[in-house]
Protein backbone atom coordinates (compact mmCIF):
# COMPACT_ATOMS: atom_id res chain seq x y z
CA UNK A 1 0.00 0.00 0.00
CA UNK A 2 2.94 2.33 0.74
CA UNK A 3 4.54 1.76 -2.28
CA UNK A 4 1.01 2.64 -4.34
CA UNK A 5 1.00 6.14 -2.09
CA UNK A 6 4.54 6.75 -3.23
CA UNK A 7 4.02 5.86 -7.01
CA UNK A 8 0.11 7.98 -6.87
CA UNK A 9 2.49 11.08 -5.30
CA UNK A 10 5.30 10.93 -7.92
CA UNK A 11 2.42 11.03 -10.65
CA UNK A 12 0.76 13.79 -8.92
CA UNK A 13 4.07 15.88 -8.48
CA UNK A 14 4.91 15.10 -12.44
CA UNK A 15 1.72 15.98 -13.30
CA UNK A 16 1.66 19.51 -11.29
CA UNK A 17 5.29 20.51 -12.81
CA UNK A 18 3.64 19.39 -16.80
CA UNK A 19 0.40 21.74 -15.90
CA UNK A 20 2.46 24.43 -14.43
CA UNK A 21 4.74 24.68 -17.53
CA UNK A 22 2.46 24.71 -20.03
CA UNK A 23 0.23 27.24 -18.38
CA UNK A 24 3.31 29.51 -18.06
CA UNK A 25 4.32 28.52 -21.43
CA UNK A 26 0.41 29.61 -22.77
CA UNK A 27 0.44 32.76 -20.91
CA UNK A 28 3.93 33.52 -22.95
CA UNK A 29 2.31 32.71 -26.13
CA UNK A 30 -0.57 34.92 -25.41
CA UNK A 31 1.53 38.14 -24.36
CA UNK A 32 3.61 37.32 -26.68
CA UNK A 33 6.32 36.75 -24.89
CA UNK A 34 7.12 33.68 -25.73
CA UNK A 35 11.21 32.96 -25.70
CA UNK A 36 12.73 31.49 -28.79
CA UNK A 37 12.81 27.93 -29.16
CA UNK A 38 17.18 28.02 -28.59
CA UNK A 39 16.27 29.39 -25.25
CA UNK A 40 14.86 26.15 -24.10
CA UNK A 41 17.82 23.26 -24.52
CA UNK A 42 17.30 20.34 -22.84
CA UNK A 43 18.34 20.25 -18.68
CA UNK A 44 17.18 16.73 -18.25
CA UNK A 45 17.74 14.33 -21.07
CA UNK A 46 19.36 11.07 -20.31
CA UNK A 47 22.99 10.59 -21.90
CA UNK A 48 21.81 7.88 -23.69
CA UNK A 49 18.97 10.23 -25.20
CA UNK A 50 20.87 13.23 -25.93
CA UNK A 51 20.85 15.04 -29.64
CA UNK A 52 22.88 13.03 -32.02
CA UNK A 53 22.83 14.75 -35.15
CA UNK A 54 20.17 16.32 -37.39
CA UNK A 55 16.99 16.67 -35.03
CA UNK A 56 14.95 17.40 -38.25
CA UNK A 57 15.27 14.64 -40.90
CA UNK A 58 14.81 15.71 -44.19
CA UNK A 59 11.31 16.23 -45.63
CA UNK A 60 10.26 14.08 -48.58
CA UNK A 61 10.03 15.79 -51.59
CA UNK A 62 6.22 16.53 -51.29
CA UNK A 63 6.59 18.13 -48.16
CA UNK A 64 9.87 20.21 -48.43
CA UNK A 65 7.57 23.39 -48.92
CA UNK A 66 5.24 23.10 -45.80
CA UNK A 67 5.64 24.11 -41.76
CA UNK A 68 5.63 21.12 -39.85
CA UNK A 69 4.42 20.19 -36.42
CA UNK A 70 6.00 17.45 -34.93
CA UNK A 71 4.21 16.15 -31.56
CA UNK A 72 6.21 13.18 -29.72
CA UNK A 73 4.27 11.46 -27.05
CA UNK A 74 2.98 7.76 -26.60
CA UNK A 75 -0.10 6.48 -27.40
CA UNK A 76 -1.03 5.26 -23.49
CA UNK A 77 0.31 8.47 -22.23
CA UNK A 78 -2.87 10.51 -20.96
CA UNK A 79 -2.28 14.00 -22.23
CA UNK A 80 -0.77 12.79 -25.82
CA UNK A 81 -4.44 10.74 -25.31
CA UNK A 82 -5.58 14.25 -25.06
CA UNK A 83 -3.68 15.95 -28.27
CA UNK A 84 -4.42 12.81 -30.91
CA UNK A 85 -7.88 14.63 -31.60
CA UNK A 86 -6.46 17.83 -32.03
CA UNK A 87 -3.81 16.18 -33.94
CA UNK A 88 -5.92 15.06 -36.34
CA UNK A 89 -7.76 17.97 -37.22
CA UNK A 90 -5.12 19.65 -37.60
CA UNK A 91 -4.10 17.09 -40.71
CA UNK A 92 -7.34 17.31 -42.16
CA UNK A 93 -8.10 20.87 -41.89
CA UNK A 94 -4.84 21.85 -42.99
CA UNK A 95 -3.83 19.42 -45.78
CA UNK A 96 -1.29 20.98 -48.05
CA UNK A 97 -0.89 23.63 -46.06
CA UNK A 98 0.74 22.16 -42.97
CA UNK A 99 2.58 18.88 -42.41
CA UNK A 100 1.77 17.29 -39.49
CA UNK A 101 3.45 13.99 -37.59
CA UNK A 102 2.99 12.18 -34.13
CA UNK A 103 5.96 10.22 -33.03
CA UNK A 104 5.03 7.50 -30.25
CA UNK A 105 8.73 7.94 -28.44
CA UNK A 106 7.46 4.20 -26.56
CA UNK A 107 7.95 2.29 -29.88
CA UNK A 108 10.49 4.84 -31.29
CA UNK A 109 12.90 5.58 -28.27
CA UNK A 110 15.53 6.79 -30.61
CA UNK A 111 13.39 9.57 -31.40
CA UNK A 112 13.20 10.89 -27.96
CA UNK A 113 16.81 11.52 -27.94
CA UNK A 114 17.14 12.37 -31.74
CA UNK A 115 14.79 16.25 -30.96
CA UNK A 116 16.07 16.21 -27.52
CA UNK A 117 12.70 15.78 -25.60
CA UNK A 118 12.75 15.62 -21.95
CA UNK A 119 8.52 15.74 -21.48
CA UNK A 120 6.22 13.87 -23.36
CA UNK A 121 4.07 15.18 -25.21
CA UNK A 122 6.34 17.98 -26.82
CA UNK A 123 5.40 19.58 -29.57
CA UNK A 124 7.98 21.37 -32.47
CA UNK A 125 7.28 23.86 -35.00
CA UNK A 126 9.34 23.87 -37.59
CA UNK A 127 9.51 26.13 -40.69
CA UNK A 128 8.79 25.28 -44.70
CA UNK A 129 12.65 25.50 -44.72
CA UNK A 130 13.07 23.20 -41.67
CA UNK A 131 14.52 25.64 -39.13
CA UNK A 132 12.80 24.90 -35.57
CA UNK A 133 11.03 27.74 -34.86
CA UNK A 134 9.43 27.07 -31.42
CA UNK A 135 8.59 23.97 -29.07
CA UNK A 136 6.01 23.04 -25.99
CA UNK A 137 6.33 20.22 -23.56
CA UNK A 138 2.93 19.52 -22.04
CA UNK A 139 -1.06 19.61 -23.63
CA UNK A 140 -0.85 21.98 -26.25
CA UNK A 141 -4.84 23.52 -27.23
CA UNK A 142 -5.99 23.76 -31.00
CA UNK A 143 -6.13 27.61 -30.51
CA UNK A 144 -2.80 27.98 -29.25
CA UNK A 145 -1.33 25.92 -31.83
CA UNK A 146 -3.07 28.42 -34.45
CA UNK A 147 -1.53 31.45 -32.99
CA UNK A 148 1.81 30.41 -31.94
CA UNK A 149 2.16 29.52 -35.61
CA UNK A 150 0.29 32.93 -36.61
CA UNK A 151 3.07 34.45 -34.13
CA UNK A 152 5.89 32.72 -36.01
CA UNK A 153 4.65 34.15 -39.48
CA UNK A 154 2.48 31.33 -41.07
CA UNK A 155 -0.76 31.67 -42.03
CA UNK A 156 -2.72 28.71 -42.12
CA UNK A 157 -6.36 30.41 -43.23
CA UNK A 158 -5.49 31.53 -46.87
Amino acid sequence: MKKLVNIVIVVALIAAVAVTRSVKQRRQVQTGNTPPATTQAPVMVAPEAAPTGDINPAPTESVKTLPRLVDLGANKCIPCKMMAPILEDLKTTYAGKLDVEFIDVWQDAEAGGKYGIRVIPTQIFFDAAGKELFRHEGFFAKEDILKTWKQYGVNLEN
